[in-house]
């Protein structure tokens, strides 16, 4: 099968299991959100899957190869994360020039002809360690897109910069999934503005996937009903019920439609859409993660 396969991964430390039997499929060419709450084992999955953490048990292949210790695998993968200062291991003096001259060395398909130092404005003369947390974030989005890797993994790539560069950012996500067929993996706590962006969504709840969905075709099954309990409990007869809730006097409910369970037409209830935030909410707000 092509593409990056996890095949029930499980992770523990110590007696802390973070993972559990987790599968996944991430087909070519397209763009995911990966999003769960902290401690739900995102960044662990991530570093699984890109050969940077053994996993307990389970494996991950690319394009059917296994990626643990295989050079070759990981030649197509790119995981780029936050870069922590205090752990570049000898590293806190190199320029920024440098610093992308090895990640140039690493990965085989390196687009030195993106020019995104320059569209970013950052200064290729001054040290890594003296950049603020924004040119930081600035500089991991860098090298995820100059890797030019055919699965590139961004893990919380947005979370340092200001709301025009995340604007050209997810542009430059779309160009390039668009133009060069690039697959892309972006772990994020900025849902909302971040979802349209994503093609397919994968939600990680109580140590698995709890959903892998298409985006659009996920909102459109799913909508927020509220009214008096029993009009609401009446019309969404059937349905999934993700979250209750009561408000005052007030009941309300996220439900999924799936099949034959459709929300009925009750009178004095409320049918709203749903944002992918507030779905996510009204998954993950009572998890124990």
């Amino acid at each position: 099968m092509s593409g990056l396969e996890c095949k029930n991964i499980s992770k523990s430390y110590k007696d802390n299991k973070v993972l559990d039997n987790v599968s996944l499929n991430i087909e070519q060419g397209k763009i995911y959100g990966l999003i769960g709450r902290n401690g739900v084992g995102k960044t662990t999955l991530m570093s699984i899957m890109t050969g940077q953490n053994p996993a307990d048990s389970g494996e991950v292949t690319y394009n059917g190869q296994p990626v643990w210790e295989n050079a070759e695998a990981l030649s197509h993968i790119c995981f780029s994360r936050e870069i922590n200062t205090k752990s570049l291991l000898g590293m806190n003096n190199q320029k920024v020039k440098e610093y992308l001259r090895l990640a140039s060395i690493y990965y085989k398909n390196w687009d030195k002809d993106m020019e995104l130092v320059k569209r970013f404005g950052i200064d290729k003369k001054k040290k890594v360690c003296n950049l603020s947390k924004g040119m930081l974030s600035m500089l991991t989005v860098i090298i995820g897109l100059a890797s030019k890797a055919e699965i590139t993994i961004l893990d919380e790539p947005a979370a340092g910069l200001d709301v025009i560069v995340r604007e050209e950012f997810y542009k430059l996500i779309i160009d390039e999934q668009q133009e060069n067929g690039r697959t892309f993996i972006i772990s994020t706590h900025i849902i909302e503005e971040a979802a349209n962006v994503f093609e397919e969504v994968i939600i990680l709840k109580d140590k698995c996937v709890y959903l892998k969905e298409n985006t659009v075709e996920l909102l459109d099954k799913c909508r927020y009903v509220s009214g008096l309990e029993e009009d609401v409990k009446n019309a969404v007869d059937g349905c999934k019920i993700i979250n209750e809730e009561h408000i005052g006097r007030s009941f309300a409910v996220t439900v999924m439609q799936d099949g034959d369970g459709k929300i009925k037409a009750v009178q004095h209830v409320t049918v709203q859409p749903v944002s992918l935030q507030n779905l996510f909410i009204a998954i993950c707000g009572q998890s124990n993660m």
